[in-house]
């Protein structure tokens, strides 16, 4: 299987997760999925107010520079760990 359809499978797996992972986790597979998808992230930092939204835009802006191939293959690790 190449690692685009590992990835969109993984896509698929982590919404059938048997226990929902952490925030700390949680975060970090949006970013690396965000990484995957879209590259560096783009705009400007959320404000204050925006919680979510601006620990969201961190986590993904520290995966700045990662390669769309090794950021889907961490994706498709972290959620087969999380399988079990």
């Amino acid at each position: 299987m190449d690692l685009k359809t590992e990835f969109e499978t993984a896509a698929v797996d982590v919404k059938k997760l048997a226990k929902r992972p952490d925030d700390q986790t949680l975060l970090q597979l949006y970013a690396l999925y965000k990484q995957s998808t879209e590259g560096d992230v783009q705009g400007k930092r959320p404000g204050l107010l925006a919680m979510v939204e601006r620990a969201k835009f961190d986590a993904w802006a520290k995966l700045k520079g990662t390669s769309r191939d090794s950021a889907m293959q961490s994706y498709v690790d972290l959620v087969k760990r999380l399988r079990g």
